[in-house]
């Protein structure tokens, strides 16, 4: 690639960094921000579940918006968004300001976040220069969460509003010399083609509800009716949704790219997987702070060896996808995924550093193998005027996914709590840990059908390329034959 393609690059990797290190110094610093406001438990919680519910609840309007509205418009106002509102977040003196701002900036990311990687799968023609530019995306994404661990441990200490500052410095620098690089478009390809409204704003009240519905079981079952209420409300709207999709002379999503078997499988793959890591990270941040009281920033530096796959995911995994494609390499970071928590499962109580390494390590060469091929196999093959779409629809299900990881753990970790004792609590840690496994165990299975499924169809077609061969080999002898008996 020349300098001004790995210029845009840059810049596009710089907003899957800058949303992956705002999330994790948000979780560092939460209890400090607590105290320092006196927020309630039930506030302190809801400032983090904003920024998924804004998230997951407007990303597949978000992928679809820059198709129809402009992925250069929609990534520069959501950017300029984000800086805005992460900034505000520094300044808030109430729990409701805080809660405001994340839930705004997560909504920034819903329509940036599929923006850039649509940008991506445009800018680059499919093949090997648009795998190794979406591995570098994929590595540049969970390297931005493992640095953030650290950056938010060091600027916790310093005080927790520059945990919102710092992004914007880094925002404002991304915005700047977006404008000089990424491609411009002048709006949607199809001047004449409207924009579904009602598609729209169903989508986004089912997939809110649904948000909604998962952040919920996360803060417990206390109040389990309305936790039931939101998830048939969001069943029906979805529901509505399609029937209103069918009907729409320009949709807002073509429900026949659910029926494209290879992009849902790797959806629902990079749920399972990033469900299931981030479900694991969790518990094991839990148990290093809660059980053996361990500090935020040293819980970081600890963590910081699952930040590995930054390094392979654009150095190895490249050639690991060149040699076996990308189904067989995917299956592999699955495998290498139930390994590395399985590792897990007997932690102890005073387990040293150098025993957890290799199951840390494991789980980071896994995310390397797993997350890039599978945002390959999300994207491949869809039509240029749907890559917003399709990259909608697996940032949806990455967030959905780690959504359900942590609130999946949080609830196991709660049902298993028999007391609060250190081994009753290790125990419970034990349980916890047992739902990443059994995810990445599903994804593995999931991953091997697609396997399997691309097997099939490389004999299907090279068998139709034999009986071609033999075809046109055939055919001259038989005009040869034909010339012979009218002689």
């Amino acid at each position: 690639m020349g300098t001004r393609a790995w210029a845009l690059l840059f810049v596009l990797c710089g907003t899957i960094f800058l949303e992956g290190i705002d999330v994790a110094m948000m979780a560092v610093a939460i209890p400090s921000i607590r105290a320092d406001l006196g927020l309630t438990t039930g506030t302190a919680a809801w400032v983090m579940s904003a920024y998924v519910l804004g998230y997951a609840g407007f990303t597949l309007l978000g992928g679809r918006a820059a198709d129809l509205l402009g992925r250069r418009r929609m990534f520069l106002l959501w950017l300029t968004v984000f800086l805005g509102f992460s900034g505000l977040g520094g300044f808030a003196t109430e729990g409701w300001m805080l809660i405001l701002a994340r839930f705004v900036t997560g909504v920034a990311s819903a329509f940036m976040t599929p923006a850039a990687l649509s940008l991506i799968t445009t800018s680059y023609e499919e093949g090997p220069r648009r795998n190794k530019a979406l591995l570098i995306f994929a590595g540049t994404a969970a390297g931005g969460f493992s640095f953030g661990l650290v950056a938010g441990g060091l600027l916790t200490e310093l005080g927790w509003r520059w945990v919102f500052f710092a992004p914007v410095l880094l925002a404002a620098a991304l915005l700047i010399a977006a404008v000089r690089l990424v491609p411009r478009q002048d709006g949607p390809r199809e001047r004449g083609r409207g924009f579904d409204l009602p598609g729209a704003i169903i989508a986004a009240g089912a997939m809110l509800l649904a948000a909604y519905t998962v952040v919920r079981l996360e803060h417990g079952l206390d109040d389990w009716p309305l936790t039931a209420a939101a998830a048939l409300v969001a069943v029906l709207l979805a529901g509505v949704f399609v029937a209103v999709e069918r009907r729409a002379a320009d949709p807002l999503v073509r429900l026949g790219i659910l029926r494209v078997g290879p992009v849902v499988r790797a959806d629902l793959g990079a749920l399972l997987f990033v469900g299931a890591f981030f479900g694991f990270q969790f518990v094991v941040t839990l148990y290093l702070q809660e059980l053996r009281g361990w500090s935020s920033l040293q819980t970081a530096l600890a963590l910081v060896i699952m930040g590995c796959d930054t390094v392979l995911a654009p150095t190895l995994t490249p050639k690991l996808v060149a040699r076996y494609g990308n189904t067989r390499v995917i299956v592999g970071g699955f495998a290498l995924a139930v390994v590395a928590y399985a590792l897990f499962l007997p932690v102890g109580m005073d387990w040293p550093y150098l025993v957890m390494l290799p199951a840390l390590f494991v789980a980071g060469t896994a995310f390397a193998l797993a997350y890039g091929p599978l945002t390959i196999a999300a994207t491949e093959g869809v039509a240029e005027e749907e890559q917003g779409l399709a990259s909608g629809l697996l940032t949806t299900a990455t967030q959905f996914g780690s959504a359900i990881g942590i609130s999946a753990v949080t609830a196991v970790y709660g049902l298993a709590s028999t007391g609060s004792g250190p081994e009753e609590t290790l125990s419970a840690f034990r349980t916890a840990l047992v739902v990443p496994v059994v995810m990445v165990a599903l994804g593995l299975l999931v991953s091997a059908l697609s396997a399997r499924a691309e097997r099939r169809a490389e004999r299907q077609a090279s068998a139709v390329s034999s009986v071609r061969a033999s075809q046109t080999s055939a055919n001259p002898a038989q005009r040869s034959a034909g010339m012979a008996s009218r002689k």
